[in-house]
């Protein structure tokens, strides 16, 4: 299997489904090596064996990507296996608790904000000083259309993402003239687990029509779809672009 990412390795985090799995199978279609995290094992073996199947080359790791030592382990395990680090897809998170800011629980928020804003800030700063080591590379973050708008009963979830945008410009910033890209994606409503999770709680075709709704495209929006962006943002056709947030939401922030 080869590709533009020949010869290269990538981090995927949260790649035991959803967006995660997407993209590390995406990356290892262009050639990369690919480090799948996640905290559920079973879940990166399973996406690890989807991409050994197309002939591509991927090892599995158990992460706990708000753990300081979890995340060192998971960058180590990408040079161990492919000699440097070249490309990151951080895109592990959770959406947490619904609820009014008000009423909104403080272990949650601070449960949220751990899984969704440190974590981010954790996997770039470990992934940068291998790729200071390597000469340069490209990292994408997964935001939201919540981390560019306000999103009403999603407090916690709102601010971690908008932390991510934020962080990521700073980071692009710091470390433009060094030879690493930092970008954001801000993806609107796409057909994951996590959406899965939040249909399960009230009547799924309901659930699905206001999703659908809320795109001016028409529909739901596919992991893969957001996959082909993180690609596109670590190639050299991205070359010139970094400390952006690109909303692939179908529309929706444009409204």
């Amino acid at each position: 299997m080869t590709g533009q990412f020949d010869g290269k390795s990538a981090i995927i985090t949260g790649a035991a489904g959803g967006i995660g799995r997407a993209s590390a199978i995406a990356f290892s279609r262009e050639g990369a090596g690919v480090v799948v995290a996640d905290l559920d094992l079973e879940g990166c073996e399973q996406t690890v064996a989807m991409i050994k199947a197309e002939g591509g080359n991927a090892v599995a790791i158990k992460t706990d990507v708000s753990n300081s030592s979890d995340v060192q382990a998971m960058v180590k395990k990408a040079v161990d296996e492919f000699g440097s680090l070249s490309y990151a897809h951080n895109n592990a998170g959770i959406e947490g608790a619904v609820g009014m800011t008000a009423d909104y629980d403080e272990n949650e928020w601070d449960r949220v904000l751990r899984i969704n804003l440190k974590s981010v800030f954790l996997c770039i700063k470990y992934e940068i000083l291998e790729m200071l080591k390597a000469g340069g590379g490209a990292i994408v973050n997964t935001s939201s259309i919540a981390g560019l708008v306000g999103y009403m009963t999603m407090p916690a979830y709102a601010a971690s993402k908008h932390g991510i945008v934020g962080l990521t410009k700073t980071a692009a910033l710091e470390y433009a003239g060094r030879g690493i890209r930092i970008n954001a994606i801000c993806p609107g409503g796409i057909q994951t687990p996590m959406v899965d999770r939040m249909s399960a709680t009230q009547d799924k075709e309901e659930f699905e029509a206001m999703i659908k709704a809320m795109h001016p495209i028409g529909r739901i929006g596919q992991p893969e779809e957001i996959a082909d962006v993180a690609v596109f943002l670590c190639s050299d056709k991205a070359s010139f672009v970094t400390g952006h947030a690109l909303a692939a939401d179908g529309g929706f922030v444009a409204k």
